[in-house]
Formats: C-alpha cells, sequence, structure tokens
C-alpha cells in the first residue's frame, strides 16, 4: 500500500504525466488496466492564471479514473500557489509540481528541470502550491542537471522540508534527455535520504522491470511512462508482455470508445500518435502504423483498425 499524505493507492504502479499523450482518455484505459494512480500531462500555471480554454480543457476528469492526480508547471510562486489553489477546487486527489521536463520550451521560462539549478526558488514554489493546496502536493524531478551536478538527495530533502507528500525521482540528468540508462542507485540513495515516499521513474520497459525497481531501490511506488504508450496494459501483473494482435486491437479499440464517450473532440492527429503505437515489435507493425498515419478522418482511421481483426 502506498500512501501519498491521506490518500491511499492499492498498488505501487503509477503513470507518469506525458504531453499530448496523459488525456483522460488514456489515464481511464491504463486505470483500467491497474494503475493505481494517473498524473495528467502538464498544466501551466499561466494557462490557469489567465483561463486559457487549452489549459481548461486539459483539467476534464471524470469519477471513474479517481484517484488523480493534476501536474503543474511554472516558475514563479505566487502564480503557482495560485494555480494550485485553483486546481485544488477541482475533484482530483494530488497536485505534482514539474521540477524534471527537459524540453528546451519549458527550461527557456525557467521551469521544469531548469529549477534544480535554482533550489531556492524551487523551495519558495513548494511552499506556496503547498499552502495554497487542499490536497497532498508531490514533486517529480532528475537526478541533477548534469552528471557534475547531481542533487537528487539534497533536492529530495529539500522538497520534503517545504511540505512535499511524496517525490518521485526519475534517474537521469537534464542533460541525458532520455538517452542512456537510467541510474536506478540514485533513487536508493534518495530513498535512504528522506522519510516521505519516493517513487522510481526511469526504464521500466514491462511489469517485470516495475517490481526489480521496487526490489532494488526500495522505493515505494513505480511510474510508468513512455512503455506505457500504445501498451496500458503494462500496469497488469497478469497481462502477457507481447500480446496477440487481437489483444493489441481489443485495448485499442477500448481506448478509441473511451476517446469518443469523454473527448470526442480529440485531434485526428492525436489519437493517430496513440494508434500507432499500439503495433509497435508486431510483425508488419511498420506497415500498419503507415496506413494510420495516411488516414485524414476518424472515421477511415476506424476502418483500417476493424480491417486488421
Amino acid at each position: 500500500m502506498l500512501s501519498i499524505g491521506p490518500l491511499r493507492l492499492d498498488n505501487p504502479f503509477i503513470l507518469a504525466p506525458l504531453a499530448g499523450y496523459s488525456d483522460l482518455a488514456f489515464r481511464l484505459q491504463c486505470r483500467e488496466h491497474g494503475a493505481a494512480l494517473c498524473f495528467s500531462e502538464m498544466i501551466s500555471c499561466h494557462g490557469m492564471h489567465f483561463r486559457q480554454k487549452n489549459t481548461l480543457d486539459m483539467l476534464k476528469t471524470v469519477t471513474a479514473e479517481r484517484p488523480v492526480a493534476m501536474q503543474l508547471f511554472g516558475s514563479e510562486p505566487e502564480i503557482m500557489g495560485e494555480a494550485a489553489g485553483m486546481l485544488s477546487e477541482l475533484p482530483i486527489d494530488c497536485i505534482d509540481i514539474n521540477m524534471g521536463c527537459p524540453a528546451k520550451k519549458v527550461i527557456k521560462k525557467g521551469a521544469g528541470c531548469a529549477l534544480m539549478k535554482e533550489p531556492a526558488l524551487a523551495a519558495q514554489i513548494i511552499r506556496a502550491v503547498v499552502q495554497n493546496s487542499k490536497v497532498p502536493v508531490t514533486v517529480k524531478f532528475r537526478s541533477g542537471w548534469n552528471h557534475q551536478t547531481v542533487i537528487a538527495c539534497e533536492f529530495a530533502k529539500m522538497a520534503e522540508d517545504n511540505g512535499a507528500a511524496a517525490i518521485t525521482v526519475h534517474a537521469r540528468t537534464w542533460s541525458d534527455g532520455f538517452a542512456g540508462t537510467a541510474d536506478w542507485r540514485i533513487i536508493s540513495q534518495v530513498k535512504q535520504a528522506v522519510a516521505i515516499p519516493v517513487i522510481g521513474n526511469g526504464d521500466i520497459h514491462s511489469h517485470a522491470d516495475g517490481l526489480r525497481m521496487l526490489a532494488e531501490t526500495g522505493c515505494d511506488g513505480v511510474m510508468i511512462g513512455r512503455a506505457a504508450l500504445g501498451a496500458p496494459w503494462i500496469f497488469s501483473a497478469d497481462a502477457p508482455e507481447n500480446p496477440s494482435l487481437a489483444f493489441r486491437l481489443a485495448a485499442l479499440n477500448r481506448h478509441l470508445a473511451l476517446i469518443a464517450e469523454h473527448q470526442p473532440e480529440t485531434p485526428p492527429s492525436q489519437i493517430k500518435n496513440h494508434a500507432g503505437r499500439y503495433f509497435k515489435g508486431v510483425p508488419g507493425g511498420s506497415e500498419i502504423r503507415r496506413q494510420i498515419f495516411s488516414q485524414t478522418s476518424l472515421a477511415s482511421l476506424k476502418e483500417v483498425i476493424s480491417s486488421l481483426s
């Protein structure tokens, strides 16, 4: 049992916030396959402040997906605090602060992983979010900015001291991006450094990898990101590691049904991005993906998918 403040999770497997992917339909899909908690994609504190439609649309949630966490990003304590107050009025269970995103457009604004270079500012942001939130606050960050400044343990302690209820460590530096191998030893060290729950992230490609991370690092939870795309069954201990085409099609059709029910306004390009990933590693998968991406409407996309069964 993983506890984040008053929030009790029934297993340690969690869906990461994935920009452009962790929308309501995908979160519901992962919850149905056993994810104990799903995080929204990054939500801009400025988008909240100015009540921008695109940002507000990302806040859509339904009872069936609870518990759910929303992830905030920004670099100004006051606006982050204001956004946290607005978020915690929603039917959500946790607010996460993004201090690990390596994307240039986020770093340029002093947000995401750039905050690992400004621990005093990061502390102010955490305090402001905690003070304005009615739900537990977590912080997601990386090992450090680069291999010369691996400060995950100190950063974790700072987050704990400023009110974080749990932390997630992606065991790569900003300079690594998503390349190379995640250094799980960092997660073990962070676990020793703090008393709050530690969620490990990085290089979990299967359910078995998640169990191995728990055993090797002693962390309290595991967060799965890119490996869940097109494979939401990764959260289930019972799912096959390399499912049949029929299994994948059933999962994709369920995903399309969830989009139709909850997010009919989803652009076809976004649906195709999700759909194409269900055929990774399948014989003939590249041809199936080519067909998917060449479609110009949702109706023709569904025709291609139904022709595969």
